[in-house]
C-alpha cells in the first residue's frame, strides 16, 4: 500500500467518524432515539434517574418504589398514557402477595415475579430503547435493583371514540361501522371480519418525535411479496419528525407526488378493506387516523362505491353514470367555452342564438364568464366544507342561489353558463372518493384555458396529455390504468360493469398474482338447475299414483 493510498484511508476514517458523531448529536435531541442498543444498568437508582433525565422530569412520568423480596424495585410510568385501576388491581397486589422473603438472586426474581404477575401482556427487556418506547405505548416498566433486565406490564389507556358510522362513505345497504382513532380497535374490527391465521399485521413505528405505530395488514400468499417488499422499503426510508395521519404516509410513499391523481385508496370502512385485502392489496393503519390506505390501485378502483359490494350486479351498471359524470365534471364548461368563442357551427341555430342573446349583456368572453364562476363555485364548496355542518349546507344551498340569480339580473353571467357550472358541480359530486374528485376540479381550470386559448383544439390537447400521464402513472409499481392498459381479458368483469359474484371466479392478475388465483368455485350457480329426478317421477310425486297413465307399470320410485 503506497503513501497515497494510506491517506486516502486516513481521510475516509477521519469522514465516517465525523458523520457518526453528527448522527449521535442529532439522535440525542430525541428521546430513545440512538439509546435503542444501551443496556440497562444493574443499579436501580442510575435507571431510575436516566429515566427522569431522559423525559426531563415530566409531570406525568410517575416512579412508584416497592419492596420485593427484601430487593427494591420501582415502578415506572406514563400517568397520562396507563390505566391506574390496573396498576392498584393487579400490578401492586401480585407484588405484595410475594412477600419479603429474600434469599433470591436478580434474575430469580425476575422469573418469579413474571410467574406471578396477574396481567396478560408482558415482555422482559434490557435495553433502554424498548424501554423508553414501551413507556411511550402507555406499558409499565418494573426495574428491579441488581437486574439488567425490565419487565413491561401492558396497561395502555387512553380516551377513545365509539365505533360510528362512517361520515364520508354513508351506504345503503352494508355496514354501518366505521373505522376510529384507535389502532388495536381498527385491527379488531378487520380480524373479525377476516378469520384466517394467514391474516398478518406488521407493525412499524415511524415519527422521530410522535413514533407513531403504523401497521400493514395482508394476506399471506395472497398479497404479491414484489408488492410488500417495495412498501417495506419505502417504509424504511420514512425518516421525519413526525407523522400525525395517514396522509403523511400517502405523500411519503406514492410513485408520482406531483400526479393530481391519488395513487392509494383511503377508506373508513373496514368492509371495505377487507374487500381490498381479498383481492391481494395491502391495507396501512396508521395510529390516531380513521382513514386506511389501500394499495397498489387503480383509476377504476376510485370509481368503485361500498355499494357496489352488496347491491345486485343490475346495480353496478350505475358506474357507467359515474364514468359520465367524470367526462361532464372535467369537460363540460371547457367545451361550453369551445363553442361559443370557436367553433358557433357545431351548435344547433336555434340554440346558438338562444346562447348569443342569453350572452348580449356580458360584458367579457366566455373563456372569462367561466373562470369567474368556477372560482366561485369553488369557494363555496370550500365554505360549506369548514363551516358547521348545518350551517354549512345552509350557506352553500342560499349562496349559489342568490349569487346565480343576481350574476344573471347584474349582466355578470349568463343563464346558460349557470347551467353549466351547475351540472359540472352535480357531476363532480358522483365521485365516491374525495380525492379523484379533487384532482378533476384541479384539472378543470387549465381544461377550460386550453379551450379558450385554442378551443376544441386545446381540449383535445388536454386530454391525450392526461391520457399520457395516466398511462405512465404507477401504483407502487403497477399500472394505474390497469387492466385496460394494459389489457386483461379476463380482469374486465370488473371494471365498468361488476359481474355477479357467482361468475367472479378469479382475482385481478395484477393484484393477486397467479397464486392462488381461484376466489370463486366454478360452477357454483348453473342457468339451469339439475332435475333431481326425472320427469315422470316428478309428475307422480306432485300428483299421486292415480294419475299414472293406464298400461303403465309401476312407477320408479323417487330417489331420495
Amino acid at each position: 500500500m503506497g503513501r497515497d493510498d494510506r491517506l486516502l484511508l486516513k481521510m475516509l476514517h477521519r469522514l465516517w467518524k465525523r458523520t457518526r458523531a453528527r448522527r449521535q448529536r442529532h439522535s440525542q435531541t430525541v428521546p430513545g432515539k440512538g439509546k435503542s442498543q444501551a443496556p440497562l444498568s444493574p443499579d436501580l437508582k442510575a435507571n431510575v434517574r436516566y429515566l427522569q433525565e431522559t423525559f426531563g422530569y415530566s409531570q406525568d412520568l410517575v416512579i412508584r418504589e416497592v419492596t420485593v423480596k427484601e430487593r427494591r424495585a420501582a415502578l415506572a410510568y406514563l400517568e397520562s398514557m396507563v390505566d391506574r385501576d390496573v396498576i392498584q388491581r393487579d400490578v401492586l397486589p401480585s407484588l405484595m402477595k410475594l412477600g419479603r422473603e429474600g434469599g433470591y438472586s436478580a434474575r430469580e426474581l425476575v422469573t418469579l415475579v413474571r410467574d406471578n404477575l396477574s396481567i396478560g401482556h408482558l415482555k422482559e427487556q434490557d435495553r433502554w430503547g424498548d424501554v423508553v418506547y414501551g413507556l411511550l405505548d402507555g406499558q409499565v416498566a418494573l426495574l428491579m435493583d441488581g437486574s439488567r433486565r425490565v419487565l413491561l406490564l401492558g396497561a395502555d389507556s387512553w380516551e377513545k371514540r365509539a365505533v360510528t358510522e362512517p361520515e364520508v362513505e354513508t351506504v345503503i345497504r352494508g355496514p354501518r361501522e366505521g373505522f376510529t382513532e384507535d389502532l388495536p380497535t381498527n385491527i379488531s374490527l378487520i380480524r373479525r371480519r377476516l378469520r384466517t391465521p394467514d391474516l398478518r399485521f406488521e407493525t412499524w413505528y415511524l415519527g422521530r418525535a410522535t413514533h407513531t405505530r403504523v401497521v400493514i395488514s395482508y394476506l399471506e400468499g395472497l398479497a404479491l411479496q414484489e408488492v410488500l417488499e417495495e412498501l417495506r422499503s419505502r417504509l424504511r426510508r420514512i425518516d421525519t419528525d413526525g407523522i400525525l395521519e395517514s396522509g403523511y404516509i400517502e405523500e411519503m410513499i406514492e410513485d408520482c407526488p406531483f400526479s393530481p391523481f391519488p395513487q392509494f385508496a383511503r377508506t373508513e370502512r373496514p368492509d371495505r378493506v377487507v374487500a381490498d385485502i381479498l383481492q391481494g392489496r395491502v391495507a396501512i393503519l396508521t395510529d390516531g387516523s380513521p382513514f386506511v390506505l389501500t394499495l397498489p390501485i387503480n383509476l377504476f378502483t376510485e370509481l368503485q362505491a361500498a355499494d357496489d359490494l352488496y347491491e345486485r350486479w343490475v346495480v353496478s351498471f350505475i358506474r357507467l353514470y359515474r364514468f359520465i359524470s367524470i367526462f361532464v365534471a372535467l369537460l363540460l364548461p371547457a367545451l361550453y367555452v369551445a363553442f361559443t368563442t370557436f367553433h358557433h357551427e357545431m351548435i344547433p341555430t336555434v340554440l346558438a342564438v338562444a346562447i348569443a342573446a342569453q350572452r348580449e349583456r356580458v360584458p367579457y368572453p366566455a373563456f372569462l364568464e367561466a373562470l369567474l364562476m368556477q372560482i366561485i363555485f369553488e369557494i363555496l364548496v370550500e365554505a360549506g366544507l369548514r363551516l358547521p355542518r348545518p350551517v354549512g349546507q345552509a350557506v352553500t344551498i342560499v349562496g349559489a342561489l342568490v349569487i346565480g340569480e343576481a350574476a344573471i339580473r347584474a349582466g355578470l353571467a349568463s343563464a346558460a353558463m349557470v347551467i353549466v357550472v351547475s351540472l359540472t358541480a352535480i357531476a363532480s359530486f358522483t365521485n365516491p372518493t374525495f380525492g379523484l374528485g379533487t384532482a378533476i376540479r384541479m384539472l378543470r381550470l387549465p381544461m377550460i384555458f386550453l379551450a379558450g386559448s385554442l378551443g376544441i383544439f386545446g381540449i383535445f390537447a388536454g386530454v391525450l396529455a392526461i391520457l399520457i400521464h395516466l398511462v405512465t402513472l404507477r401504483s407502487l409499481g403497477l399500472p394505474y390504468l390497469a387492466p385496460v392498459a394494459p389489457f386483461i381479458w379476463e380482469d374486465q368483469k370488473d371494471v365498468v360493469f361488476r359481474a355477479p359474484w357467482w361468475l367472479m371466479v378469479t382475482r385481478p392478475k395484477l393484484e393477486g398474482g397467479l397464486r392462488n388465483f381461484i376466489r370463486t368455485k366454478p360452477g357454483n350457480k348453473k342457468f339451469v338447475p339439475p332435475r333431481a329426478e326425472p320427469p315422470e317421477a316428478e309428475i307422480e310425486t306432485m300428483m299421486g299414483e292415480g294419475n299414472r297413465p293406464r298400461g303403465k307399470g309401476p312407477s320408479r320410485r323417487p330417489r331420495h
